[in-house]
C-alpha cells in the first residue's frame, strides 16, 4: 500500500487508578465495542506480587483483568477470548477445581474461548500466571 493512508482507528485507552500506574504498556485498550485487555500478573497496588500460590495469583490476576473490563464498560459475561500463560501448568491444573470455583465466583459459569499456555517464566520472576484477554460490549450498553 505504498502512498495510500490507513485509516486512522478511535480508541481509548483504560488504565484504572486502582491498578499500578503503567509505564510502557495499556491495561487495556477500547476500540468500538471491543475490548482489549493487557496481560494481568498477580500484582498489587503495591506492585508487588500476591504471596500463596497458583490459587491466590489467580484471583489477584483475573480481578485485575476484571477492573479493567469494567473501567472500559463491560461485564465479565463480556469476554470473548481469554489466554492464561503459566510459568507450571501442572500447578494449575492439581487446583483446577478452586480456580474455577474462582471464575465462577468472580465471573460467572459461561466460559469464553480459552488458552492455558506453558511458558518458562513471566515479566516478574515471582509470578505464576499472566492472564490476559478480549471482551466484546454488545450494542445495547456500548
Amino acid at each position: 500500500m505504498t502512498g495510500a493512508q490507513l485509516p486512522s482507528t478511535d480508541h481509548t485507552i483504560v488504565n484504572p487508578e486502582v491498578l499500578p500506574r503503567p509505564s510502557g504498556y495499556a491495561h487495556g485498550v477500547r476500540a468500538g465495542n471491543t475490548v482489549y485487555l493487557g496481560g494481568q500478573t498477580a500484582l498489587d497496588k503495591d506492585m508487588k506480587i500476591v504471596p500463596g500460590g497458583i490459587v491466590a495469583q489467580f484471583e489477584q490476576a483475573f480481578s485485575n483483568v476484571l477492573v479493567t473490563l469494567r473501567e472500559a464498560g463491560g461485564q465479565p459475561q463480556d469476554l470473548v477470548s481469554v489466554t492464561i500463560y503459566l510459568t507450571d501448568v501442572d500447578d494449575y491444573m492439581s487446583n483446577g477445581r478452586e480456580i474455577g470455583r474462582l471464575w465462577r465466583s468472580m465471573a460467572g459459569s459461561d466460559y469464553p474461548a480459552m488458552a492455558g499456555i506453558g511458558v518458562s517464566r513471566l515479566w516478574q520472576t515471582d509470578a505464576l500466571i499472566e492472564i490476559q484477554g478480549v471482551a466484546v460490549i454488545p450494542d445495547h450498553r456500548a
